[in-house]
């Protein structure tokens, strides 16, 4: 094992996460200041309860559990957009979360779309015109790619979304659902390029319900419910044990 790979790149120290919600579901706004009666229909949700972990540089991890079981929260407060009720989340350069949900703009063709990305993830402009070129032959979208992204299909979007991210090079890279969708065949060049930026010094969470992808990918795996952890370790051990629960 090297240097790189015994270096620590993320420490989650003892995390908790709780936040409020009203009896309806709808989380409560903090800025706004409640009417004494609407504390009476509020609870308090403990997403996440005293999680602890270290992973290390040229590592695949993945995240699997029930829904609920706190995997998005998780990767939420580990990019910062989740603030931690108690305990910390350290590490060794900014993790960019990949979601499905992550942000395109519907009106703008996917080439714009694209542009947009590039700038948002630092590339170069005279870098861009390479990355498109990129782009375009991962998705294998052509022509689609001068449509406005409203017209896609959620599947093509999240293949763009994907694609985008995926042509650089992440320190820390958090996949969230993005393998769930597209064909088996632009799943497998996902996985492959997964496991290409583990194998170039990155750190990789993936946050799945497919157990498949996770064996494909991932060398170890982080198992939660209801906000606890349940186990920690060798990807095949963990999944065979969090099947054997179901």
């Amino acid at each position: 094992m090297d240097a790189i790979e015994h270096k620590p790149v993320v420490v989650v120290d003892e995390l908790h996460v709780e936040y409020k919600v009203y009896a309806s579901g709808k989380a409560v706004n903090p800025n706004i200041r409640s009417l004494r009666r609407a504390t009476r229909g509020m609870r308090t949700v403990h997403a996440l309860k005293g999680v602890s972990f270290v992973a290390y540089g040229n590592e695949s991890i993945g995240v699997i559990g029930t829904n609920g079981s706190g995997k998005s929260t998780l990767m939420r407060a580990m990019v910062g957009l989740t603030p931690a009720t108690s305990g910390a989340v350290y590490a060794a350069s900014r993790p960019n979360l990949l979601g499905v949900g992550a942000a395109l703009l519907p009106d703008l063709s996917g080439d714009r779309n694209i542009v947009l990305g590039a700038l948002a993830l630092g590339v170069k402009k005279e870098d861009i015109p390479e990355m498109r070129e990129q782009v375009k032959e991962f998705t294998e979208l052509g022509d689609f790619l001068d449509l406005p992204m409203r017209t896609y299909s959620s599947g093509m979007q999240a293949r763009l979304k994907f694609a985008i991210a995926a042509t650089q090079q992440h320190d820390i890279l958090i996949v969230d659902e993005a393998l769930a969708v597209g064909d088996k065949k632009f799943q497998a060049r996902s996985e492959a390029r997964i496991r290409e930026i583990r194998d170039n010094a990155g750190t990789v969470f993936l946050v799945s319900h497919s157990m498949k992808s996770i064996r494909d990918t991932c060398d170890r795996t982080i198992w939660l419910n209801k906000g606890e952890m349940v186990m920690d370790g060798p990807t095949e051990e963990v999944v065979t044990a969090y099947e054997e629960s179901r």
